[in-house]
């Protein structure tokens, strides 16, 4: 039954992120049979959570905009606390590593302050911003585009990150609590972010803190694995006390008008 209600609530999120998709796409991503999704369907249609189309299942009418450009919007000020704070980390000539997600992309554009970065990402949003200004040199992986949020996933994409190694690896999730760690409802996106991890010299989780005491379906990383979690409010005690067994940093941002000291 837990099982069930996880890959709901990794279905919604995928239909919500990536707009109208196949039982053959969701499938795919959940590595799950078509007949497993078909049922799971079933009572997210009846629920209202979703609408059955010939072939591909979407969002409600009034939930189906642009889903990248919506979750820019949610929690946006938060996101740039982090975003902001998270460039303290990198000084001019450095080399990192960034995965896809709109902190990451929104971490991108504080990067313009930088100067001489050497940037590798599967997201053609964060390559866009940081190409061809102040010096840098942007690598971009390739492999098959997701056509909502612009990435490259897939072996691809993996392997090519793979080859690289750099100062500080940055990733995205979608939920962290204390008995899973840092989860995602997508495939695509875990494998990717566990590799780039692996590649960087410092690794840092970057997340606002609705993302706190949440569980996605799929694992991304232990707490050994991240170096420094950066986030506006400090995590709930059960998770803080997992973290900082595990060595993990916590650097929350400043609140806007303070002072770092």
């Amino acid at each position: 039954m837990q099982r069930s209600k996880l890959r709901h609530a990794a279905i919604l999120t995928l239909v919500r992120d990536r707009g109208n998709l196949t039982v053959a796409n969701i499938a795919a991503a959940l590595r799950v049979s078509q007949e497993t999704i078909r049922r799971d369907l079933r009572p997210l249609a009846m629920a209202g959570q979703v609408v059955k189309l010939h072939g591909a299942v979407a969002l409600p009418a009034e939930d189906s905009e642009a889903p990248y450009e919506r979750r820019m919007r949610e929690n946006s000020e938060a996101k740039r606390a982090v975003a902001r704070h998270a460039a303290r980390h990198v000084s001019d000539g450095d080399s990192l590593m960034l995965d896809t997600g709109t902190t990451t992309s929104i971490f991108a554009r504080e990067l313009l302050r930088k100067r001489n970065l050497t940037v590798v990402t599967n997201s053609s949003d964060i390559a866009r911003t940081l190409a061809t200004v102040n010096g840098n040199k942007v690598y971009m992986a390739g492999g098959e585009l997701n056509g909502d949020n612009g990435a490259a996933f897939g072996v691809t994409a993996v392997g090519f990150v793979a080859s690289f190694n750099v100062r500080h690896a940055f990733i995205s999730i979608g939920a962290m609590d204390s008995e899973t760690g840092a989860t995602d409802s997508s495939l695509d996106e875990a494998e990717f972010a566990r590799m780039l991890l692996k590649q960087g010299e410092r690794r840092y989780v970057l997340t606002d803190s609705s993302k706190f005491g949440r569980r996605a379906l799929i694992k991304v990383c232990e707490f050994s694995d991240i170096d420094v979690l950066i986030t506006e409010n400090p995590p709930p005690d059960d998770l803080a006390a997992g973290l900082l067994a595990a060595n993990v940093v916590i650097d929350v941002a400043p609140q806007r008008g303070s002072v770092i000291r």
